[in-house]
């Protein structure tokens, strides 16, 4: 089935203005990405945006166009490209504004890229049995470590018994996220999301699977074009509806991500996050009496006497300590594989140099 691609090619007004976007200004292109570039180089490789990634091919959109390039495991949805037409596969990728990644699924040590340029992440979660403390606090180190604005939103408000107490609670985790709580269907998610979702801004609903994002998007997406399935009665657990990570362009300009529900989500060279997220643990571990205090039984642990006077819960150091140790040996995994890959990198070259030498 080809994808019809003119979805992104329209236009949009600026909020209040007259003045319309352009054609990559309504794709998402910013300043960050202009200042990267030459009038030159423009010219000679104009920029593409990726939009949908599949086994088989990249999908990319330009000024007007659309292209499919070859598959690259450096490449996610919502990167920049400079396109190279006579050599595709050695498109330039602009440096990122933002950049989703986890430690692949399973038992190896493979770095996934999610997505790249997000402005915000809507991260969803249900008023029910899906409703988990430890796994949204995943998902906003993984969003604060990108650089992207976190918004919790909360749906099936219809069917609890109890969602302000649901919304309470995911206040409590961090003032670094809003909480939006609403019914996925009907008008709610246009105006409840509309200051997030401006012409040329790219958002991203992250989540388990049968939480509502596919629902979500067909909201702001004015249509049904994005099938939804109903979640099991039993554990409140959904089946996978969305397959691909792929972008959408809204009415209103707003470009929208929609991903598969993450069983796992393994987080790695996400310490910067994990400390903005416990900013509080972070700043009390800094006036530990010992630089490598683990913060289990040393004397002269502030973090410790926080627990002792209730200052910081109990559970909550336990979260953060697992999700610091979780990173911690993740990243030196990839770090260690990284190091590996580029010392069989060098040797190759040199080897190549010898034969061309020979010839």
């Amino acid at each position: 089935m080809t994808r019809d691609y003119s979805q992104f090619f329209s236009t949009t007004p600026l909020d209040g203005q007259a003045k319309r976007v352009t054609a990559l200004q309504a794709l998402g292109w910013q300043p960050f990405f202009s200042q990267q570039i030459s009038a030159d180089e423009m010219a000679a490789a104009p920029p593409v945006r990726i939009v949908a990634v599949h086994r088989n091919a990249l999908h990319a959109v330009g000024d007007n166009f659309a292209t499919a390039l070859p598959p690259r495991q450096d490449v996610t949805v919502g990167d920049w490209l400079m396109l190279n037409s006579a050599r595709p596969q050695s498109s330039r990728i602009l440096a990122r504004s933002s950049l989703i990644r986890r430690r692949a699924a399973g038992t190896g040590r493979q770095e996934q890229l999610i997505a790249a340029n997000i402005d915000t992440a809507f991260i969803v979660t249900s008023c029910n049995q899906d409703f988990n403390i430890a796994r949204l606090e995943r998902y906003l180190a993984l969003a604060l470590e990108a650089r992207i604005t976190p918004v919790i939103v909360l749906t099936k408000t219809d069917l609890a018994e109890d969602p302000h107490g649901y919304a309470d609670a995911a206040r409590a985790i961090s003032d670094a996220a809003e909480v939006v709580a609403l019914d996925a269907r009907g008008p709610a998610p246009k105006t409840a999301l509309a200051p997030w979702c401006k012409p040329g801004r790219t958002v991203a609903f992250l989540g388990s699977s049968g939480v509502g994002k596919s629902t979500l998007t067909n909201a702001l997406l004015g249509s049904q074009s994005i099938e939804t399935q109903s979640i099991r009665e039993d554990d409140a657990k959904g089946r996978h509806t969305t397959t691909r990570r792929e972008l959408h362009s809204a009415p209103d300009g707003c470009l929208i991500l929609d991903t598969p529900g993450m069983r796992e989500l393994q987080l790695t060279d996400a310490a910067d996050g994990i400390n903005s997220l416990f900013a509080g643990i972070s700043e009390l571990a800094a006036r530990c009496r010992f630089n490598d205090c683990r913060h289990e039984t040393e004397p002269g642990c502030a973090v410790l006497q926080a627990v002792e006077q209730e200052v910081i819960d109990r559970s909550q150091l336990e979260r953060w300590r697992k999700l610091m140790a979780e990173d911690a040996f993740n990243s030196a995994s990839l770090a260690e594989r990284r190091s590996r890959d580029k010392a069989f990198g060098k040797m190759v070259r040199e080897v190549k140099k010898i034969k061309d030498y020979r010839k």
